[in-house]
This record gives C-alpha cells, structure tokens and sequence, in this order.
C-alpha cells in the first residue's frame, strides 16, 4: 500500500464517525480531490467499506479482517518495528522469505507474515501446523549489538511479548512454559522459533518465528496434536480480529525490545520469571544428551534452564522438551 493510501486511511479511520470531505482531505494530504477519490476507490477493492455522501464526504463503515498490509500498517503504532512488512497468502514459510530478506540487507525490524504456511517449522525440525485464515505466523528479522551467547535470551523475550500482547486484546491467562511455549489452560497456544545468523564474535542477524493459533477448533487440530493445543478463540468462546493480535504483539514486542537493548536482559528475566508455568515445579527434560528429572530452579541469564535432581545436582538445560512430572 502507497504510503498516501495509508493517510487517506488514517484520516478515515481517525474521525470514522464522522464525514470527511474530498477537499478537506486534499489540504491535509496536499493531493488533488481526484487523487484522493482514486485512493478511496483503491481501499473499497482492499475490503474496506467506505461510504460517500454528496456535500458531506466519505466516511468509513467497515474494516476488513483479512491478513494484509493495508489493515495491518494503520493501526500499528510502533517507532519502527514493521514498518518493512511484507504479507502474504500462502508461503512455504515465513523463516525462509525473513531469511532471504535478511541476506539481502533487509533492517531491524522487517516482518514477514502470512496466512498460510505449507512447511512451517518449529523446533527441532518439527512441522508447525499454520492453515489459511487460522493464526498469526510470522517471522520477525532482528539485527542485535549483543555477545552471540545471548542469542537465546531474545526468544524469551518473544515469549513474553506475545504473553502481554494476548492479555492486552483477550482476557485470557495465558503462561510461559521454557523455553519456547506460549500456554492457556496446559495447552499450547502459541510457540517460538529462533534461528540465528553469526560470524565468531558477531552476529548478523536473528529471525524469529512466531505461529499463534487464533481460531482452530479441536477437530482442526491434527489428532496427536488434540490433547496438546488450543486457540484463543477456542479458549475465549469469541472471535479474534488477527490484526489487533498482531498489531497488539508487535507494541509489546518493540517495547520490550528497546529495554533489552537499554537495560539488559535483567528487566526481561524478571518478567518471564513471573509468567512462568514452569520454575518452582518438578520436570522431566529430554535432551539429545538424554533425560533428566528434578525441580525447576530458574534460569540463567543466557536464558538457560536450571534443573536440579534428586540428588541436589543443578544441571544446565540449553534446549530440551519439558513436562511438569
């Protein structure tokens, strides 16, 4: 969408129950009054529903609610994250277009999100189910001054942003499970996948993936994956405009970041740490080095997970499946 469009928009959406006049919205624009009537005709084929009155101007009825950038970029408030946005109908996934971009020199901050994925990915090269017009998935492309070792504390960061971002637009209490989980009721509603670009000391780029199941019923969910997962809409018993999650993750997300970038990852820590399903609990965790089973004692400031055994050994978790014994 022409950054133009997007103020025509933002005029209409700003004074929606009131009309705004062609040559009131050229002064603002400083367009033509054929420009703006063009513009107006660009977002009815977009979905939006906009009304015209003879001597009283346009004024906007109705949204759409599909995943686009012309939805998405006027209500996004952010100082610069996703501004670069680049959406999509169906992608084989978002982490391979955010890793393209990324070699490509795309900034801090770009997005990519789509409606469907037809290979997403979650950890462990396990497939990540993202079905047209269900959920939020996408990949966000961070380019951090920070030692390569602290890599790992920006996916807890991603945990917590979306954690904020669900509460701020659902009533919901959603939960972080380590390292990766996003949780409502014991079930996964959201997960996290970072991968991570670097020389020695140094590192180019971080891409982290992000999938939100926003309105899978049960029977939609594979049937291993029915006991397991859940959707807010399943969980909140109403529908979820997926532009206001989105919108509402990427706030919390840029302003979390900005703390991190300022303060370290102390601020964060403390937050995860309060959200948290997980620490003051006995666990099993299953790593590629084998099982081990003790309590949760917290994590470290690279984001490593603490688990003590029976016999008082702390072990240092850095990645593995756990579950509450």
């Amino acid at each position: 969408m022409s950054s133009v469009r997007i103020q025509v928009l933002h005029q209409l959406l700003e004074n929606e129950k009131e009309y705004l006049s062609g040559e009131e919205l050229s002064k603002v624009l400083q367009i033509s009054r054929t420009a703006v009537w063009k513009h107006i005709e660009e977002l009815r084929k977009e979905g939006y529903v906009i009304e015209a009155q003879k001597k009283q101007g346009y004024r906007i009825l109705e949204i759409p609610t599909t995943l686009s950038a012309s939805t998405l970029l006027p209500k996004l408030s952010t100082k610069w994250l996703g501004h670069e946005l680049h959406v999509y109908k169906e992608v084989e996934s978002t982490q391979l277009i955010a890793q393209k971009l990324a070699r490509e020199g795309a900034p801090s901050g770009t997005i990519v999100i789509a409606d469907t994925q037809l290979a997403g990915k979650g950890r462990l090269g396990r497939k990540w189910y993202s079905p047209p017009g269900t959920g939020a998935w996408l990949s966000l492309i961070l380019r951090p001054e920070i030692p390569v070792p602290s890599a790992p504390q920006l996916t807890l960061l991603a945990a917590v942003a979306i954690l904020k971002g669900i509460r701020k637009v659902t009533p919901l209490e959603a939960g972080i499970k380590w390292p990766n989980d996003v949780l409502i009721n014991g079930k996964k509603v959201a997960g996290i996948l970072t991968e991570l670009s670097a020389e020695a000391d140094q590192i180019n780029h971080v891409i982290v993936g992000v999938g939100i199941n926003v309105s899978q019923e049960e029977k939609d969910f594979p049937e291993e994956l029915q006991q397991m997962a859940t959707s807010l809409e399943q969980e909140q018993g109403e529908s979820i405009d997926r532009n206001d999650l989105i919108v509402s993750v990427l706030k919390e997300w840029e302003e979390l970041y900005e703390m991190y970038i300022q303060y370290g990852f102390s601020p964060i820590k403390t937050l995860w740490e309060a959200y948290t399903v997980s620490l003051g609990k006995e666990i099993v965790a299953r790593t590629l080095q084998g099982q081990y089973q003790g309590l949760a004692l917290g994590i470290t400031d690279e984001g490593v997970l603490l688990l003590q055994d029976r016999e008082g050994v702390i072990h240092k978790i850095y990645s593995a499946d756990i579950k509450t014994v």
